[in-house]
């Protein structure tokens, strides 16, 4: 089985970031987040990655063919119906136990027999030796625990509540649905609260002996070859001089990729820049920022964030990004 590379953390954090930048690695193949393969590609045909709809890219149709026999015999309603009744954030209590309770059990086995399925399915249609699943969602990696056969390690990617919080107040285009969609959006209140409960999870999960390795966003963007390394270490990929060459300090050079869902990011191609943006300082109103600083403040401090923000927007030196993907 492949090692299997779990991005999570809140939304708006920059996962889906460091699932390209792994992506671009030897021996990795990222497959965007997986949690959401089910009803917007396999059910809704959205599109993937390459910009094909899910149903034309050759390479999840050879994936669904060796996990399942193509995807047409896969009951999508079942499998939505198992995430509805698991994975949930409600159920970690319960799922971050030494053991399942009798009336789970069946179920999240079940369920993570899936994401098992499509790991090893990947992972021999790409011939990598590690897959990146950017889910975040904090559950279903609760879940995926329990999948003996499953090499899981977790990246833990955390940013800045405040610039988490301004990011979820923009309004975001999903360009799989050519414009009749957005992504969810959430007032800074809302968003504090999930940027506690989620990474509080994640550190439940390493305190559980998962192996998790905390990103810092703000870290990736300022020395992305440095973090890369780190990753590249966590996942037991060897890495050559050359192989970090797609990377600088201020862009990366992205390839085509097949994320399943995930972030818009995940369409770009080409240069990206990769940069410190403060512009929540100025946009996210004073109120709404020392909220969210107040409500989130015991888990800023533990993740080395100050209490107080410093600087003015604009000038780069703050080291939180504005809008990360």
């Amino acid at each position: 089985m492949a090692v299997v590379l779990f991005v999570g953390g809140l939304g708006r954090s920059g996962t889906t970031l460091v699932e390209r930048l792994m992506g671009e690695l030897p021996g990795v193949c990222a497959l965007g987040e997986v949690v959401h393969l089910w009803q917007r590609d396999v059910r809704d045909d959205e599109r993937c990655g390459c910009g094909a709809p899910f149903s034309a890219c050759r390479f999840w149709q050879l994936v669904g063919e060796r996990a399942f026999g193509g995807w047409h015999r896969v009951d999508v309603y079942r499998v939505l119906a198992l995430k509805e009744a698991v994975e949930r954030t409600r159920h970690i209590p319960r799922l971050a136990g030494s053991r399942l309770p009798d009336d789970l059990r069946g179920l999240v086995e079940e369920y993570a027999g899936y994401y098992r399925a499509i790991y090893t399915a990947a992972a021999e249609v790409s011939g990598a030796t590690v897959v990146v699943d950017s889910s975040k969602h904090s559950a279903l990696a609760h879940c995926l625990r329990w999948a003996p056969d499953i090499d899981l390690r977790v990246a833990h990617v955390v940013r800045d509540a405040r610039g988490v919080a301004y990011s979820w107040t923009k309004t975001v285009g999903r360009p799989e649905t050519d414009g009749a969609d957005t992504m969810t959006r959430y007032a800074p209140g809302r968003s504090a609260l999930l940027w506690n409960a989620h990474n509080a999870a994640f550190g439940l999960l390493a305190r559980r002996g998962v192996p998790v390795l905390r990103v810092r966003y703000e870290q990736l963007v300022g020395a992305p070859v440095d973090e890369l390394r780190r990753l590249a270490a966590f996942t037991g990929v060897d890495l050559s001089g050359a192989d970090l060459g797609f990377v600088t300090g201020t862009y990366a050079d992205l390839r085509v990729g097949h994320s399943a869902a995930g972030n818009p990011m995940r369409f770009e191609v080409g240069r990206i820049p990769l940069r410190h943006d403060d512009t929540w300082m100025a946009a996210l109103p004073p109120g709404q920022r020392r909220l969210v600083g107040a409500v989130c403040a015991p888990l800023l401090r533990a993740y080395g964030y100050p209490l107080r923000a410093t600087g003015t927007a604009g000038t780069g030196v703050a080291t939180t990004p504005g809008d990360p993907r």
